[in-house]
């Protein structure tokens, strides 16, 4: 049984939260924590459901080492909000469609992924890379990777 369990979130749940995931699977793992803290993630939208993150956020991320292929995108769910810790969405409009639809007497606490990060990120958003090309998956692993820092200090102080 795991210590904690955390879910990112996004829009369709095949760039940024599947990226986030794998960076913090990996990382978990690196520390001998893989196995104390339970981790997800979901998109709001159900385009996506059942295929593999997009194939640019899987070759930037294989190229730092991150292996995102066994993921599969899945639809955010009402029971999330009781079987997670923490959700923690890619940018405010997650956030807003979150607060929106969270159920009275929800467990799980609601925060933006990089509140965790340092100071030095400004936006505090991940902004979506869909649209663009590789070095918009770049730029969002550049944030997702000190942001999963911040996630797993944050864990140990709080959980583990």
């Amino acid at each position: 049984m795991t210590d904690v369990r955390v879910l990112f979130v996004c829009t369709g749940n095949i760039c940024r939260s599947p990226t986030a995931e794998g960076v913090l699977r990996h990382k978990l793992a690196a520390e001998g924590l893989a196995d104390r803290v339970g981790v997800e993630s979901a998109g709001l939208g159900d385009w996506h459901v059942g295929h593999p993150p997009d194939p640019r956020a899987i070759a930037c991320a294989s190229l730092r080492g991150y292996d995102l292929s066994a993921l599969r995108a899945r639809l955010f769910r009402v029971e999330d909000y009781r079987d997670f810790d923490l959700i923690l969405g890619m940018d405010r409009g997650h956030m807003a469609v979150m607060e929106q639809r969270r159920p009275a007497g929800a467990r799980a606490r609601l925060h933006l992924f990089l509140d965790f990060a340092p100071e030095a990120i400004a936006s505090r958003e991940v902004p979506d890379p869909y649209y663009g090309d590789l070095g918009d998956y770049n730029h969002a692993l550049d944030l997702i990777e000190p942001g999963v820092d911040g996630l797993i200090a944050a864990l140990k102080r709080t959980y583990l």
